[in-house]
């Protein structure tokens, strides 16, 4: 990577984070992280992170950065999948009977912001919406199954992400649990979360930030990367989750830049200064 381009960061004050495999795994921070974060707060700029994780609230990634990380949030930084989700389904169902296959926690948050929400089969459904579910059952994966085949409806899902990273290695995802649910009825679902630039657009206009100063950073080619590629954003892979550095030589997602993980992010950040 030329001098250049690794100057450039230095334009950079809007950084949107993914989390899981970025900054964090698990409860564990990234060493790095906390340091990048504060020299972000110094320079006038502002974090986001932006999480494809449906079973937290920003609620509750407040409350587990303070926990887990010991450090401080506001509500109005996380844009999760889930956020992303009800954001489309009441500008696009808000007067219809929505069918959800998710944890319970996803299902109460979609049911607070006023959704007519079922889990069951039943006559009057608008559309069906799948989200990564850490509480899935086959029973779940049955009835979701039933309706698509019952009804000539959408077919929505959080987000695309095959693996999620856990501190073992990788979980089935989202992605995954709906190329299931595809194979058996032969239905794809529309993913609302990352790579949609709508991720990005919302970051920016809460931000007030323009483009050339935002830099997306991610685990992810498929999602993260080519998210800040639909937002007309730079981004930034780093090597500490899914992607490998042998995956950029063949990907239509190319990163900008690309660092084997946060603390040497961080150094390229304040070496440009």
């Amino acid at each position: 990577m030329n001098s250049k381009k690794l100057d450039s960061l230095k334009r950079k004050k809007l950084f949107l984070f993914d989390i899981d495999g970025t900054l964090a795994v698990g409860d564990t921070l990234y060493e790095g992280s906390a340091q990048l974060l504060s020299h972000i707060s110094r320079i006038g700029g502002k974090a986001f992170y932006i999480t494809n994780n449906s079973t937290k609230s920003a609620g509750d990634y407040v409350e587990k950065f303070r926990r887990a990380f010991g450090l401080e949030t506001r509500e109005e930084q996380f844009i999760t999948s889930g956020y992303m989700t009800i954001r489309f389904l009441k500008e696009h169902f808000a007067d219809k009977k929505i069918f959800v296959m998710g944890t319970a926690s996803f299902v109460s948050e979609l049911k607070k912001n006023g959704l007519h929400i079922t889990e069951q089969a039943e006559d009057g459904i608008g559309c069906v919406t799948a989200a990564y579910d850490s509480e899935l059952t086959y029973g779940k994966l049955t009835e979701i199954c039933r309706v698509l085949f019952a009804n000539d409806v959408p077919f929505y899902a959080t987000n695309p992400d095959l693996r999620c990273p856990v501190d073992f290695g990788f979980v089935p995802d989202c992605g995954s649990i709906c190329g299931m649910i595809a194979a058996a009825t032969g239905k794809e679902p529309i993913y609302l979360g990352k790579p949609s630039r709508l991720v990005v657009d919302l970051c920016l206009e809460q931000s007030g930030f323009s483009r050339e100063e935002t830099l997306v950073v991610g685990d992810r080619l498929y999602t993260d990367i080519a998210c800040g590629i639909n937002g007309g954003v730079d981004t930034c892979v780093v090597f500490t989750g899914e992607a490998h550095p042998e995956d950029m030589a063949d990907t239509p997602y190319p990163a900008d830049y690309a660092f084997a993980n946060i603390k040497e992010l961080l150094m390229h950040c304040t070496e440009a200064l």
